[in-house]
């Protein structure tokens, strides 16, 4: 369900928040039919998405950039970066029509890294042994227990490279750069929005005012934004007051923490 507030003919300018880690706090399923929502809704003629995240999953970065592309064929779209806007976050705001931040905003880690621990050492230590039977030599690959094969690290860095130019391709079609410009400037590294401007990787150094400010200019709408976000389900929001999905939220963190990942997130 999504908690829209919209009322009347007028055409509105929807504001959207989106605070946190990809993939923990902010669920690209629920932003992702927000933003569908909002592309399909004939009473929103712009959206400024409101900023402050040091991007998270690969995947899930990917899905709300693939959202926020679509949204943008339909509707002005603005994105205020208040924070942090690195990585995967800066990754959903390439496709706006522009991007304001503040100026002290942290802004780029344009990147992929791929992390998982090794255990393998510890268990050794207290007699524990792993055994595998596995359908063919890549199966298993990625795995905590032991140190990776010389094959395995060649196909996990063919992995991150794949991600990573397909991050570069993003940003150089959103911002309209060649692959060069946008390579030079993926290193890793952040930038202040200040200094982000200057590398034209933000239009405008401004605060929020300006962002909607902006999205009256291009889109024709009158100044009337209406703060919109998805709102959790029956069952999601009673789990969450009875205190019954604590033992699976801590299941579900342990198994992110344990298992191979692939990040567009600045850490």
């Amino acid at each position: 369900m999504l908690a829209l507030g919209f009322s009347g003919p007028t055409n509105h300018i929807a504001v959207v928040e989106m605070d946190g880690p990809i993939g923990q706090r902010i669920k690209s399923a629920e932003y992702v039919k927000l933003f569908r929502s909002l592309q399909d809704n004939p009473k929103v003629r712009a959206v400024v998405i409101d900023i402050d995240s040091p991007g998270g999953s690969a995947t899930g970065s990917n899905h709300l950039y693939l959202a926020v592309k679509a949204l943008k064929r339909r509707k002005t779209v603005v994105t205020f970066i208040r924070g942090l806007g690195a990585s995967g976050a800066y990754l959903l705001a390439a496709p706006s029509d522009k991007i304001v931040a503040i100026p002290s905003a942290i802004i780029g880690s344009i990147g992929v890294i791929a992390m998982r621990p090794m255990v393998y050492e510890a268990l050794d230590k207290v007699g524990v042994r792993m055994h595998v039977t596995k359908s063919d030599r890549l199966k298993d690959m990625g795995s905590m227990f032991r140190e990776p094969t010389t094959e395995e690290e060649a196909k996990e860095k063919e992995l991150v490279d794949d991600l990573y130019d397909q991050f570069l391709e993003a940003v150089a079609e959103g911002r309209e750069m060649t692959m060069d410009q946008v390579r030079a400037l993926a290193t890793g590294e952040v930038y202040t929005g200040r200094r982000a401007h200057e590398l034209k990787l933000v239009d405008e150094v401004g605060d929020l005012d300006t962002a909607i400010d902006l999205a009256v200019e291009l889109s024709g709408a009158p100044r009337k934004p209406v703060w919109t976000h998805p709102r959790r389900g029956l069952r999601e929001a009673l789990s969450s007051m009875m205190g019954a999905s604590m033992g699976a939220e801590i299941a579900s963190q342990l198994e992110e923490r344990f298992s191979p990942q692939y990040l567009l997130r600045h850490r």
